[in-house]
């Protein structure tokens, strides 16, 4: 063994580059005003159906709070990733310690897996309210709902504490430069200096186990919503339950084929360039966090009226705030 190979197998790096879009080294600049716009975009957007579902009383059922939650997960997720992503096209800002680098690879994997989490909860909560109605506020009651709060939690940081805690214990030995916004798994694992098959076992497992268990559950779970649905004698309230499972849907349909198509072409475009890949990270990433408060917005009839309430109000009061315009000569006394 070379004297070189010796010390780099000892050399461990404990801080690390941010270099988001390498191809882009000269252009960087000019992405922070479009992912500063996205950013402040899908905050306020959230951020109003949040404050909606909470100012509005008749809106403090299970299923708003659960839209609420799954909002404020959305923000979290997108100020975990965004503004460390801005720092990155800075070449002063841009130096990230190992510790604080797996607190966020941590925090971002917890978000989604958290995310999906309350996905699950939240077809339960679907199940009860339309195939046992009747029993439903008995059932799902502020109790049970913190109670499956809680397991997603738990759940999640099971998902991910194994993922990151191998990853700690990786030499880090070949470059001291990340070339992504993000500290993403396998982009810090690429300077790795030792034997990460363990790593890329397990994270693979635990990621295709849980995607296939959450898809199985949620298939179950929305196929027995819709044929129960369908059984409603009803006709206003089966248009209710089934546009109300639609959102849902688009939902969950939005989540799971933007990671599921980031993980693909992860796999199988090799040849594409990094900055191709970090663009489909921050898809799979943010496409979410954008698109969620839309639909629940748009199609859910109760947080759209309110919606459209305060927005009427802001109205009114922008045009009473306007200054009153002074009379003309014509108008004038004599």
């Amino acid at each position: 063994m070379s004297a070189w190979s010796k010390s780099s197998s000892n050399l461990s790096y404990t801080s690390f580059l941010l270099v988001g879009f390498p191809g882009l080294q000269e252009t960087r600049a000019f992405l922070v005003l479009p992912f500063l716009s996205l950013y402040l975009m899908i905050v306020s957007a959230n951020a109003l159906v949040i404050h909606t579902v909470v100012a509005q009383r008749s809106l403090h059922q299970p299923m708003y709070q659960l839209i609420a939650l799954l909002l404020a997960v959305n923000i979290c997720a997108t100020t975990t990733v965004v503004p460390p992503m801005l720092f990155s096209f800075s070449t002063r800002f841009n130096r990230i310690s190992l510790a604080h680098c797996l607190v966020q690879m941590f925090c971002i994997y917890f978000l989604i897996a958290f995310d999906c989490s309350i996905l699950l909860v939240m077809a339960l909560d679907r199940y009860v309210a339309i195939c046992n109605p009747l029993r439903y506020p008995e059932i799902v009651t502020g109790r049970l709902l913190a109670g499956l709060v809680g397991v997603a939690v738990v759940r999640s940081i099971g998902i991910v504490s194994p993922v990151v805690g191998l990853a700690s214990r990786v030499h880090f030995c070949r470059s001291d430069k990340i070339h992504h916004f993000a500290c993403e798994h396998m982009a810090l694992m690429r300077l790795s200096c030792g034997d990460i098959s363990l790593n890329k076992t397990v994270g693979l497992t635990l990621r295709i186990f849980n995607r296939v268990l959450d898809m199985l559950l949620l298939g179950v779970s929305y196929s027995r919503i819709i044929y129960a649905a369908f059984r409603i004698s009803s006709g206003r309230a089966r248009s209710k339950a089934l546009n109300t499972c639609g959102s849902h849907l688009l939902v969950i349909f939005t989540v799971y084929s933007s990671t599921m198509s980031s993980s693909i072409v992860y796999r199988v475009a090799r040849t594409a360039s990094q900055d191709v890949h970090n663009l489909l990270s921050a898809f799979y990433l943010l496409l979410p966090c954008l698109v969620n408060p839309i639909i629940y917005g748009a199609r859910t009839k109760e947080i759209r009226q309110h919606l459209g309430i305060l927005f009427q109000r802001a109205k009114l009061q922008v045009s009473a705030e306007k200054p009153q315009s002074l009379p003309s000569h014509r108008e004038l006394p004599a």
